[in-house]
């Protein structure tokens, strides 16, 4: 983003100077610096900056910048100064980064580069003993199976090269579990910007980062429930909404660090619906039963394949999530229509949940 000041040559301002360019009452004190500033977005007419910032000016304040992205303070591009409220309403939940005591945390990994750990190690036939290399394209929202392997890789070769020089006692590691996975490349201008899944046991590229599950010695991070809960969020449309305020092409793991996350846990009753509905939603082929079995589904066999249940399914959470946020009908409302490419009735349904959770009709 680039700020213009109408100023001759540029200076730095002295104590206590009035920001040219700053709301009225902003006067910078000796060691505040400014507290708000004048900002627009997507602006081609370079003839806007005669009357910027008196008209076509969001004012954005500091304090909200340092909330949204503490490590770097990058500047989410607001259209509106509802953007603004929506995004202070998120920001009454956690940063995803933040370290809370007693609460779970997510760290995440990039395994095998595509490019880099090819040779030698990427196979382009299956064969006994080696398992799919998951790449960023195979997924969608809450679809594992989006399109079929390219590589595989020999399962002893592939934990020899995670290992690297450590020792191998046997230790459980995350290739051995059923982990949460998302496309680092992306777009805001896409159908969905987030895109994520758990993906079964098995190695993944570096375009499919994924959550981190145990760390070097076994010991388990994150549970299962907890990472279908998190992909519930991730695919909403409201966390959608927020990342594409930043991302152009790379989700890089400080933009999901920003993200604000309800920490949720199985204690809280809208935990276990989300849970139970995302895990309907992934579990729905054989490689999935020990996961379905963990969260209580049963099997495979109990897995929504139906279209029209699937996007039931989805829009009911979408709901729930928007609720977690305490957002109104309008705030909803005004976030589905940031999304163009997705199909109308499916922005509508997602409403509809809403009401419906609103009513009690959805718990």
């Amino acid at each position: 983003m680039l700020t213009f000041e109408k100023a001759d040559v540029p200076r730095l301002q002295a104590t206590a100077e009035q920001n040219a360019s700053a709301a009225p009452d902003d006067l910078l004190t000796p060691f505040g610096g400014t507290v708000s500033f004048p900002a627009a977005f997507m602006r081609h007419n370079v003839a806007e900056l005669e009357r910027f910032p008196a008209e076509g000016a969001l004012w954005l304040d500091v304090a909200l910048i340092r909330k949204l992205s503490p490590d770097s303070h990058s500047v989410m591009e607001f259209k509106s100064e509802q953007d603004i409220a929506i995004a202070e309403k998120l920001l009454k939940r956690p940063l995803l980064g933040d370290k809370r005591e007693g609460e779970w945390q997510v760290g995440f990994t990039a395994e095998f580069h595509m490019t880099n750990d090819a040779k030698g190690l990427f196979e382009t036939e299956p064969a006994q003993g080696r398992l799919p290399l998951y790449e960023g394209k195979m997924i969608w929202q809450f679809d594992a199976h989006y399109e079929q392997p390219r590589y595989w890789v020999d399962s002893a070769k592939g934990r020899q090269a995670l290992l690297g020089r450590r020792e191998d006692h046997g230790q459980w590691m995350d290739y051995q579990a059923y982990r949460l996975g998302f496309r680092d490349i992306a777009a805001n201008t896409n159908e969905r910007t987030l895109v994520s899944t758990l993906i079964p046991p098995t190695f993944h590229g570096n375009k499919l980062p994924t959550a981190k599950v145990f760390d070097e010695n076994g010991n388990r991070l994150l549970d299962s429930h907890t990472q279908l809960f998190l992909c519930t969020v991730w695919n909403s449309f409201v966390i959608d909404w927020m990342l594409r305020q930043k991302v152009t092409t790379t989700i890089n793991f400080f933009y999901l660090h920003q993200l604000p996350v309800p920490r949720l846990t199985e204690a809280d009753s809208a935990f276990v619906s989300i849970v139970e509905r995302a895990a309907r939603l992934t579990c729905t082929t054989p490689e999935f039963d020990d996961l379905a079995k963990e969260v209580g589904l049963g099997s495979h066999k109990n897995g929504a394949t139906d279209p029209a249940e699937r996007a039931r399914l989805r829009a009911e959470l979408d709901g729930l999530v928007a609720h977690l946020y305490g957002l109104t009908e309008a705030e909803f409302a005004h976030i589905l229509t940031t999304f163009p490419l997705v199909a109308e009735p499916v922005k509508q349904a997602a409403r509809n949940a809403w009401r419906d959770v609103e009513r009690g009709l959805i718990t």
